[in-house]
């Protein structure tokens, strides 16, 4: 005879039925989730990958007296319109930096506007039909060819979007980089060591505690508004500087690093610590020489994870002035620089459609950063982890 009733089976096939419909809900959440993801990179890819292309018109080039004065006379009438005006801004610097160039004529490849790029892409463009049909001919005589973008890397900001490239965003994102881990690493490990290892168990440590948990999960505009008001307004930091961004995400990457060391910390078994007081260690003796070391891969683990999103954050940048427009890249920290993310909003809002796939290409380039920064992580984190 069957110990189990009736209304026992009921209830067991419905908690059955529930346990099938909560892991079919969690597969649906999980795909979903990944269909965004998947559809988000392929977008990206999809709208940025042309920008690594540029198209370049094999044009007649004359540096003569003329256009060593207006760069525009160095080629005739008709190309004038179609080569960028950036390639005929620089004849004239070509020329002072090489006189033996005064009198050669000779056909180059040149750089063609971004009309021009858009139309041989197959995008809307401006061009006009005789200005099309130019093209045409050109590209049927062999004059015409879509070449790999390297300007895209090696040039800064630009108003003429065939010159645009992220090189003084990447460099300003380095600089800011390095700035936000010179910065927050130090102050972030030791607070975290104090805290977890000497503090006392009192109210004000507890309030301490409570506040960098909260400091972790604030807007980060509210960030560059603090940036804005201590190191500009107060210790007048220049503006848009590398050095006040690499402050203003020191403050925002700070309380990530303390709670990830802490977390750290707190899986180091008592018991190494119990064995070096053991053998007569100072409680500084046992953070410096064991605890510390071993909690190493997870602290470094999380400045990485802190130090990724600080580099993806555009809100603080906004407020502290990096969304200048810099054609060039900086020099030091204390001169005027942007971050990549700043970079793709100017982009962004730009109403020239050529901007549109160079948003898209910087978009590209920082989420492979971001992706190796993670990477990276994962690597150490496997690589040096002990398991008790």
């Amino acid at each position: 005879m069957s110990i189990i009733t009736e209304t026992a089976k009921k209830r067991l096939g419905s908690r059955r039925r529930a346990e099938k419909r909560f892991k079919l809900y969690s597969r649906l959440a999980i795909l979903v989730a990944i269909s965004f993801l998947i559809f988000f990179l392929y977008d990206m890819i999809r709208t940025g990958y042309p920008a690594f292309t540029q198209a370049e018109l094999l044009v007649e080039v004359s540096y003569s007296e003329e256009s060593m004065e207006i760069g525009q006379l160095a080629v005739d009438e008709e190309m004038e319109r179609l080569v960028s005006r950036g390639f005929l801004r620089i004849i004239p610097m070509r020329m002072q930096a090489d006189p033996a160039l005064l009198g050669v004529t000779r056909d180059e490849w040149v750089l063609a506007v971004a009309e021009v790029d858009q139309y041989l892409k197959g995008k809307p463009n401006r061009l006009r039909e005789d200005e099309r049909e130019t093209v045409q001919r050109l590209q049927d005589e062999g004059r015409v060819k879509m070449a790999f973008n390297t300007g895209f890397f090696v040039n800064g900001d630009s108003k003429l979007p065939e010159m645009a490239g992220v090189w003084a965003a990447l460099v300003g994102s380095a600089y800011v980089l390095l700035l936000t881990l010179a910065f927050s690493f130090p102050v972030g490990v030791l607070t975290a060591v104090y805290l977890e290892e000497f503090a006392p168990d009192n109210r004000l440590t507890q309030i301490v505690e409570v506040n960098i948990n909260n400091l972790a999960a604030i807007p980060s505009i509210l960030y560059g508004l603090l940036g804005l008001a201590i190191f500009i307004n107060f210790f007048h930091v220049p503006r848009s500087s590398a050095l006040v961004g690499g402050l203003t995400l020191a403050l925002m990457t700070m309380p990530v690093i303390i709670i990830s060391t802490r977390a750290a910390l707190r899986s180091v078994p008592g018991s190494i610590r119990e064995a070096a007081y053991g053998i007569g260690a100072t409680p500084w003796q046992v953070v410096w020489h064991h605890t510390l070391p071993l909690a190493l891969p997870g602290v470094l683990t999380g400045t990485i994870i802190g130090l990724a999103r600080a580099i993806g954050e555009s809100a603080p940048l906004l407020i502290i002035g990096m969304m200048a427009y810099i054609p060039d890249a900086p020099h030091g920290v204390t001169e005027a620089a942007t971050a990549l993310p700043a970079q793709i909003y100017t982009w962004s809002t730009d109403s020239q459609r050529a901007f549109t796939e160079r948003t898209a290409a910087a978009i590209v380039v920082l989420l492979a950063v971001l992706l190796s920064m993670n990477a990276l992580a994962i690597y150490m984190r496997n690589k040096y982890e002990r398991k008790w």
